[in-house]
């Protein structure tokens, strides 16, 4: 379970840092190419970076959907619970956990059609070359500038749903037995307090 507990942070810190190298070298290679440098210029107009705009749409989308699972392990999505603050701690505790488990049903739906979303944009063809089945199935379409199959692209609909709906009964789980939510504190900077107290030493 080690793992998991990080799981979020090292997929969008990775997907952010791919995404931003991509989009500083295409626009490098933009600037570049208008320069009139001998030689230079010939080859960079060679490079096709038509690619670049649509590859980080997609590392944007499923940063995104990961980014949501992180908000619900550490309690930065907003919640609007000034009513159920101000009930009795067994009641509000039958309403949060009713909110959280209503989440994690939300999203394994959402898993569940995103499954269906992969296997009808092509992962049916995949499926049935992996078990060698004679049976004819389309290839389903792919994208337009980096011609992946769409599925690829759409896996980040049931991966995603699927960690957030994890997420959401990791946190109904623990609220069951600690009675905690977990509270994210904006002005908190991981590793300042370490800093602060070698710097008093």
């Amino acid at each position: 379970m080690k793992i998991l507990d990080h799981l979020e942070e090292w997929l969008i810190a990775t997907l952010m840092g791919v995404a931003t190298t991509i989009i500083f070298v295409a626009v490098v290679h933009r600037y570049l190419a208008g320069l009139s440098i001998p030689g230079v210029q010939d080859w960079l107009l060679t490079l096709n970076m038509g690619w670049a705009q649509e590859l980080t749409i997609i590392l944007f989308v499923w940063m995104a959907k990961f980014g949501a699972a992180y908000g619900v392990r550490t309690g930065i999505h907003v919640g609007v619970d000034v009513v159920i603050n101000q009930l009795a701690p067994k009641n509000r505790a039958r309403f949060v956990i009713f909110g959280l488990l209503a989440g994690a049903f939300f999203t394994a739906i959402v898993a569940c059609l995103g499954g269906i979303l992969v296997w009808g944009n092509g992962f049916h063809h995949v499926f049935n070359q992996w078990i060698g089945s004679p049976e004819f199935v389309p290839e389903g379409p792919v994208t337009p500038d980096l011609e992946w199959p769409t599925w690829m692209v759409f896996m980040v609909v049931p991966l995603g749903s699927s960690l957030m709906c994890f997420r959401f009964l990791q946190v109904a789980w623990n609220f069951h037995k600690t009675g905690e939510l977990p509270r994210h504190n904006q002005a908190h900077v991981d590793g300042l307090d370490e800093e602060v107290a070698e710097a008093a030493k």
